[in-house]
């Protein structure tokens, strides 16, 4: 047999007979190794670690600590979850079981049967048992016509819908144990790499997220290598769900929902709105020194305006339907999006290369229909404010302006404490070009000018392919909370299309006509979102500068209101903001109370105080801090303020 050739990921090559497995490889390194790789990455494509390699390849040896063979471990967890349901549920249909961030869920149809959380534990116990049986997962390449054909003796409806898409000749079943799925894999090598199991949660979800179609019941459930993850998982749900952004919102009164204004669209209560003010403001200084200038566009806009940016045919299915006037034939829709009006804006006035590059920014409301299965607080709404800014700039300004912009980022990502992202280079998808608008010349300058700029800013990255946006190529910043989990919140986009379809110009130092392009930005993402994040990342800790409420004025008795009042006032001035606790209660309790509303500073005030013109001072979670006269907390307070804002810089 002929010999190929294994590049290592060390750069270190190795020469085997063709038709050699990954696990061959590892078992030729190490007997260790081998016992740990759940799947393999051959010339960047993730398989099954017992898949025959016949030509020369580079090769990755995937385990538990890559998150390839985590999805790889998932997805096979979902086979094994549902051969266990059909043990359990004899005749129960199948739709969908893909492998999701944390873990994985299969959407099934259960019939008649009763099927509810009790059940839960005996899913656990079966999959366990199963996985013992240490069953290998087949692959087997299959003819459309014998698909089609195991699946309506089977009868089950919704594999038979996934195989009218699939093309004869790319269709591949995988078996383990008793079970047969329709998949195109990776698989893991067994059955028996998983060792603990637990079923999460239930949820609907339409057949193919279609709400006219039939509702299948979700389950979403994890596996392990070894029990000790599983209940270190366990553990750190529970702390997430002390810090659910939804809970705490509730509990410091930030935001609410009302079903009567509808699903979706979150409601500022006054706490909420001084936070989400603070926080525009916070931008709003950085980009004035950065030399945006702000704009403001309406709610609404022409359907034109959007057919015109190519938005209408990519997402007008999924848009809330145009308005209707009382003129005939005139539509408009809710702004799903602020570019196509700030290019309009840049359109308004001619523009020469010397006035380039023009920055407009705008905290700007959008309205996209999600489907209520999929609301999530305030991480999927319907109406979402983002913090949005388009720099309209000369080609040869791009690649500057694009890392003045990652700046911008860092430094609110360091002075709000989001110090563990990535930055993920999303670009389009190589097999599917009709996602994109724009001509293929456009589209590979602008992927370079990205993936220089990350180099040059020693970005740690990740490179996704079909993650782009329709118009162009972009910077997402994956940030990690407090708990582990990944949010996408800052997003930088490069655009030479849009510029072309609103026929957007500048005068050149030739004096002719030259398109600019466009650099889409928003650091926080969606001001919904950012604030979801930070609540949870913080458990509504807040920094003082950023807190609704950030002192407590708390008088030991009714005698010191008159004081406590002076005290406030003279804060207020200097916009410091807070309350004071006027009850009639033990000064014991309004401090425990103001600890759990999360007040950075507790401001005690009583006969000392009163006559020495100070106040006795307790931080939140650090206690007694001493005391101080008014104007040396104000210079405190205002001083702490100033190193956590300068911290990003």
């Amino acid at each position: 047999m002929s010999e190929i050739k294994i590049t290592l990921p060390d750069g270190s090559e190795r020469h085997y007979e063709k038709g050699i497995t990954a696990m061959d490889v590892a078992t030729s390194i190490s007997e260790g190794l081998a016992r740990n790789v759940l799947a393999a990455k051959v010339n960047g494509e993730v398989r099954d670690a017992t898949r025959p390699i016949n030509e020369d390849a580079t090769l990755s040896l995937l385990t538990w600590n890559d998150d390839e063979g985590k999805s790889t471990m998932w997805h096979s967890s979902a086979h094994l979850m549902a051969e266990a349901l059909e043990a359990l549920y004899p005749g129960v249909k199948l739709g969908i079981g893909p492998p999701i961030e944390n873990g994985f869920y299969y959407d099934v149809d259960f019939g008649d049967q009763v099927f509810d959380a009790e059940n839960l534990k005996a899913i656990e116990d079966k999959m366990l048992e199963l996985a013992r049986e240490k069953n290998p997962y087949v692959r087997k390449d299959i003819s459309k016509q014998d698909a089609v054909d195991y699946y309506q003796k089977k009868g089950d409806e919704y594999k038979l819908e996934l195989l009218e898409g699939l093309e004869d000749g790319n269709i591949t079943f995988y078996e383990q144990g008793n079970f047969t799925d329709l998949c195109r894999g990776p698989h893991i090598p067994h059955t028996g790499f998983i060792k603990a199991a637990k079923v999460l949660n239930i949820a609907g979800a339409y057949w193919r997220g279609d709400e006219k179609r039939k509702q299948l019941t979700r389950l979403y459930a994890i596996t392990f290598p070894k029990q000790k993850e599983l209940t270190e998982y366990l553990t750190l749900l529970e702390e997430a769900k002390k810090r659910d952004h939804r809970k705490i919102g509730k509990e410091l009164g930030l935001f609410t929902f009302s079903e009567k204004v509808g699903k979706g669209l979150p409601l500022w209560l006054p706490k909420g709105a001084v936070l989400r003010e603070r926080l525009e403001n916070f931008l709003k200084k950085a980009q004035v020194k950065a030399g945006y200038e702000q704009v403001v566009t309406p709610h609404i806009g022409s359907k034109e305006l959007y057919v015109t940016s190519g938005h209408y045919a990519k997402y007008g299915e999924d848009s809330f339907q145009p308005i209707h006037t009382p003129a005939e034939d005139e539509e408009f829709l809710l702004k799903p999006m602020n570019c196509p009006h700030h290019c309009e804006i840049y359109k308004s006035s001619p523009k020469s290369y010397k006035e380039l590059p023009v920055r407009y920014a705008e905290f700007g409301t959008v309205y996209r229909y999600e489907q209520s299965g999929e609301l999530h607080g305030l991480t999927r709404v319907r109406g979402f404010t983002q913090d949005d800014a388009h720099i309209f700039c000369r080609p040869d300004q791009v690649k500057a302006e694009f890392a003045k912009v990652i700046d911008l980022v860092l430094y609110v990502f360091n002075t709000l404490g989001f110090e563990d992202f990535t930055a993920q280079i999303s670009l389009r998808d190589p097999e599917n070009p009709d996602k994109y608008i724009g001509s293929n010349e456009n589209w590979d300058r602008a992927e370079r000018e990205i993936t220089e700029v990350a180099a040059e800013k020693n970005l740690k990255t990740v490179v996704e392919l079909g993650e782009a946006a329709f118009y162009g190529p972009k910077l997402d910043f994956m940030v990690k909370d407090a708990l582990g989990r990944k949010w996408q919140l800052g997003t930088i986009q490069v655009d030479y299309n849009l510029p072309e379809r609103f026929e957007l110009e500048y005068t050149g130092t030739d004096n002719q006509k030259h398109r600019p392009v466009m650099i889409h930005r928003a650091p926080f993402g969606s001001m919904e979102r950012f604030v979801a994040i930070l609540i949870e990342s913080t458990a509504g800790d807040f920094p003082i500068w950023l807190a609704p409420e950030q002192i407590a004025v708390l008088p030991i008795s009714e005698k010191y209101h008159d004081y406590a009042h002076s005290v406030y006032s003279f804060l207020q001035q200097e916009d410091i903001r807070g309350y004071i606790d006027e009850r009639d209660e033990k000064i014991g309790k309004k401090i425990r109370d103001a600890e759990v509303k999360k007040i950075p500073y507790m401001l005690i005030v009583g006969e000392q105080e009163s006559e020495s013109d100070s106040v006795s001072v307790r931080a939140h979670g650090k206690g007694d801090q001493g005391s101080m006269k008014i104007k040396e907390f104000k210079d405190f307070f205002n001083n702490t303020v100033k190193e956590l804002l300068n911290k990003g810089n």
